[in-house]
């Protein structure tokens, strides 16, 4: 038998295999092979699929928001203010792997599969709730302010994913952002 993994070794190893390989080739048995470990050990700590995908995509939102959070040292006073701040970070390798991750789970939640369809939403108002922290203003104020950058920061990023860095940088430019 191979290493006696804890839970949050576990969790550590299936997030670093979604942002390899994809929430899709996310199984028990590659998770067990990756970490040299039977899938029966797997499904003591995550009992099923929904669980561990749970828990992967949780995982992927807070490491997120660690890196955010660490470059939020100032309230801004608006979403433009938020993104030029955000923007540095959001452009790293580190951070296209984990957007390439949030948006394969973005688009089987718009198609409606579970569990994204009931976990994405619950992770993007998480986030605008948590940003709204950062920005300047009475509550509500607050709150579209920070669903509008996070808005702006999906649309950039997706197209950056799907049109190519350039194109996004270039309409973050246009924006203000950079």
């Amino acid at each position: 038998m191979g290493h006696k993994y804890t839970k949050a070794e576990m969790l550590d190893g299936a997030l670093a295999a979604a942002l390899d390989d994809g929430l899709s080739q996310l199984t028990f048995g590659r998770l067990a092979k990756r970490l040299g470990t039977s899938d029966r050990v797997i499904v003591y700590y995550f009992p099923t699929k929904d669980d561990l995908i749970g828990e992967v995509i949780m995982a992927m939102g807070l490491r997120l928001q660690e890196t955010l959070g660490a470059a939020f040292n100032e309230v801004a006073a608006d979403h433009l203010d938020l993104l030029r701040v955000a923007w540095p970070v959001l452009t790293t390798d580190e951070a296209d792997r984990v957007f390439a991750l949030f948006f394969e789970a973005n688009g089987l939640a718009v198609v409606g599969r579970e569990p994204y369809a009931t976990l994405i939403p619950a992770l993007v108002e998480a986030w605008i709730v948590w940003a709204s922290e950062f920005v300047e203003g009475a509550e509500q104020e607050r709150r579209t302010e920070a669903e509008t950058a996070i808005a702006v920061i999906d649309g950039l990023l997706l197209l950056r994913k799907l049109v190519g860095d350039e194109a996004g940088n270039r309409a973050a430019q246009r924006l203000g952002v950079v």
